[in-house]
């Protein structure tokens, strides 16, 4: 007997719901912990994108404080940010990827994911519904409390209601399942951690035992918000060129009720019933002030020769250039139609461009980035396609090969840097300071370098003695000012710092040192969704390298200095306590009365006592 299989599909919520492990929510305490990275640069970014200095409220109450752990807590975040627009709230908490994080910049998410995956394990464990409030102009706030339908990824909208509110901003309650007992230490160190890397915010944690953490902003001044760019050759596939090509540029529009009565409107003839002829006698007059899809249809018009009423009962199948040839579906018929084009009409040549697409040095200029005419011209030579070569006529095996050269080409700029916002080296050495009050401490920001077509920057710090507390290197890791606290074995940053051979830096034992690394990135390459660690690339890792050798120079310097400093005190504290005495000796053994002035041989500095045994 044969037995048939079953074959079934199911939707981006289904999916985490299934492997929400991968999204960081893998068991009490770790779920937790991401829910509350989730919220948290949720609200810092939607700050940052809108140069808010961001005032951010997080707090975690247990439902039954009786319970041991795990038990359900109730996690809210609250921020004073620009809010969301009421009509996307609903998507924005209730849908599995979606969100506005999916341009080419700099942003702490990259999914569209955590959030919503943090609320969809909140209801998997304990039932609850969400509770979003959220007012855009600060006199109206929208609250909604509702659950997510994890088989059809939608949101199921329990309760709707507005109030008034005085000021702007995000609120999001869930309830969830966590452990706080061991989760805790974790949290209390991402909340310290996030204040380190975002100095010029405000973060208070109230934990469920009642304790305040609250972290105030120590500068009043922001990064430049990060620019959507355009991509980089370097950084492209053919799934990629292909989306380009597919852009609306290259499409025939549908010709239906709304885009007649967008026609109408732009030919001025809202209100009027003319036929074909008069049609296009409007339309040569009005050409050049015509949006291009409008000129597409008024193209495709002149070929067919009908009006818009029969126009809208016809479909286009096919425009082949090659042959000149027009094919549509004539719904009042029931039958496909072909027509000849004239190649020498003034339409013609409208049509040809759309379904051709740019030539391939036009292409290159319009939809990459810091790409010039003279560059595209070398990479079409360097690639084998003549400049005039249209991108719409190109077949499967052109793409490949016009991915492959774009990858291969090695005479592109290097990628636009405007997408990125790094902290700044002023900003890092305030909050460094704030927290570690180090004798010594050296911050350094590389300039902008790229893997695979994205670009990232480097800044790093290092601090040594004062009130550094720990004894051994410590290092904090950060990612698009996230700081990164699990999986720190496998990152990229602790293999530098481990390869490093300190000693030569005058570095011994187990010294009260901090190491701050921070990359930021379009994209920086976790090795898993749960954004913990950072792959070892290359160019990330030499970057990093660099960067430390820089800081380590300086603090071997500062060392020496230090040493010799150490050393001129013993010599002084040795002086001191012998010089009286022979200049005692010296006295008697010449018969005099008074002693020399040999103060003048000790420098001013404080005498250090030696210890004695």
């Amino acid at each position: 007997m044969s037995s048939k299989e079953s074959f079934s599909q199911i939707s981006p919520s289904e999916f985490f719901y299934r492997n929400r492990d991968l999204a960081g929510f893998s068991n009490p305490t770790r779920s937790l912990y991401t829910a509350v990275r989730e919220f948290v640069e949720n609200s810092l970014d939607a700050c940052d994108g809108k140069g808010i200095l961001a005032d951010v409220h997080m707090s975690i109450k247990a439902v039954d404080a009786e319970k041991p752990d795990p038990k359900q807590y109730i996690l809210t975040v609250r921020d004073n940010g620009p809010g969301i627009e009421s009509k996307h709230v609903p998507l924005a908490f209730g849908t599995v990827l979606y969100g506005s994080k999916f341009g080419l910049k700099q942003a702490r998410g990259m999914f569209g994911l955590g959030a919503t995956m943090a609320i969809l394990y909140g209801q998997i464990t304990t039932n609850k519904a969400v509770i979003v409030k959220s007012s855009t102009d600060g006199k109206t706030q929208d609250e909604y409390e509702m659950l997510l339908d994890i088989q059809k990824n939608k949101p199921v909208i329990l309760k709707h209601e507005t109030k008034e509110v005085s000021k702007t901003g995000l609120s999001v309650s869930i309830c969830l399942e966590g452990d706080y007992a061991k989760a805790g230490t974790k949290i209390r160190d991402y909340v310290y951690q996030t204040s380190l890397i975002t100095p010029y915010a405000t973060i208070t944690f109230d934990d469920p035992k009642g304790e305040k953490y609250r972290y105030t902003k120590v500068i009043r001044t922001m990064p430049p918000a990060p620019t959507i760019i355009r991509p980089h050759p370097h950084g492209i596939d053919v799934e990629t060129i292909r989306r380009m090509l597919s852009d609306t540029n290259y499409q025939i529009p549908a010709v239906d009720d709304n885009m007649i009565s967008k026609v109408r409107k732009e030919l001025g003839l809202a209100k009027k019933d003319l036929d074909y002829s008069e049609i296009m006698k409007k339309t040569e007059k009005k050409w050049k002030s015509l949006t291009r899809p409008v000129r597409i249809v008024m193209a495709l018009m002149s070929f067919l020769k009908m009006d818009f009423e029969k126009l809208s009962k016809t479909t286009i199948e096919e425009i082949d250039i090659a042959n000149k040839k027009l094919t549509y579906w004539d719904f009042g018929e029931s039958q496909s139609v072909s027509i000849d084009m004239d190649p020498e009409s003034f339409y013609y040549k409208q049509l040809a461009n759309t379904v051709q697409g740019e030539t391939i040095t036009s292409f290159l200029t319009k939809r990459f980035q810091r790409v010039g005419p003279t560059t595209a011209l070398k990479f079409a030579e360097f690639a084998k396609f003549k400049p005039e070569h249209r991108v719409g006529t190109m077949t499967n095996q052109e793409l490949v090969k016009l991915t492959d050269g774009l990858q291969a080409f090695d005479d592109f700029m290097a990628p636009d840097s405007s997408c990125l916002a790094p902290l700044g080296e002023s900003p890092l050495k305030k909050g460094m300071e704030r927290f570690f009050e180090p004798d010594f401490l050296e911050v350094v920001q590389r300039g902008a370098s790229a893997y695979s077509g994205f670009p990232f920057v480097i800044e790093m710090g290092i601090a040594y003695g004062g009130k550094i507390s720990s004894r051994g290197m410590k290092v904090y890791r950060f990612a698009n000012r996230i700081p990164l606290l699990y999986d720190e074995g496998s990152d990229v940053v602790l293999k530098v710092v481990n390869d490093t051979d300190w000693s030569r830096y005058k570095i011994k034992g187990d010294p009260p040192l901090v190491i701050v690394s921070h990359i930021c990135s379009t994209r920086v390459p976790y090795k898993t969704v749960g954004k913990e660690n950072v792959a070892d690339r290359p160019e990330i890792e030499r970057e990093l390298k660099l960067a430390l050798l820089s800081l380590s120079r300086k603090l071997s310097s500062f060392m020496s200095k230090r040493g010799q400093a150490d050393a001129a005190i013993k010599r002084k504290n040795l002086y001191s306590k012998y010089i009286p005495l022979i200049a005692q000796f010296c006295t008697e053994l010449a018969g005099k009365k008074n002693e020399p002035n040999y103060k003048q041989m000790i420098t001013e500095e404080p005498i250090v006592e030696e210890k004695t045994d």
